[in-house]
């Protein structure tokens, strides 16, 4: 958390500076160094986490020369993270809404103990008797929940 507190502090100080450039190449740098400083035993790129990735892509995005800057994963890597987002983004934003909503427990008993009682009755008659009490259910759903033998 302290990491992204100076990370934003340092880019607001980068942004408002006339020499924005150097500015920002030496929040890149200096990013670099305090990743490559944290306490690990792996290699330098899985002690990324998500705001250091974060950075780079915004660094892509916003900084023509962010090429020149990285020295401690390649330009593909900060490539690919910034199409996994776009892919997570993109997954999250088109998911489902649901689909159906499910029956409650007390509807499905009653179309139980409504054919189990009456065993003539078919679909459509359980479905009539559900209806005169109010109950809107399609064909398929009684035919699910129909109590059998």
């Amino acid at each position: 958390m302290l990491d992204l507190l100076w990370l934003l502090f340092i880019s607001l100080q980068a942004a408002a500076s006339p020499h924005q450039d150097l500015v920002l190449e030496n929040l890149l740098l200096r990013h670099q160094l305090a990743v490559l400083t944290r306490p690990t035993r792996s290699r330098p790129s899985a002690r990324l986490r998500l705001w250091d990735r974060l950075l780079w892509i915004l660094a892509r995005r916003f900084c023509a020369g962010w090429r020149e800057h990285l020295t401690f994963v390649t330009a593909k890597t900060v490539v690919r993270w910034h199409r996994q987002g776009w892919r997570l983004f993109w997954r999250w934003k088109s998911r489902s809404s649901g689909g159906r909503p499910h029956l409650s427990s007390e509807v499905r008993d009653l179309i139980a103990i409504r054919s189990r009682d009456n065993r003539l009755w078919g679909t459509e008659r359980i479905r009539g008797e559900l209806l005169k009490l109010g109950i809107a259910v399609s064909n398929r759903s009684i035919r699910r929940y129909r109590w059998r033998d």
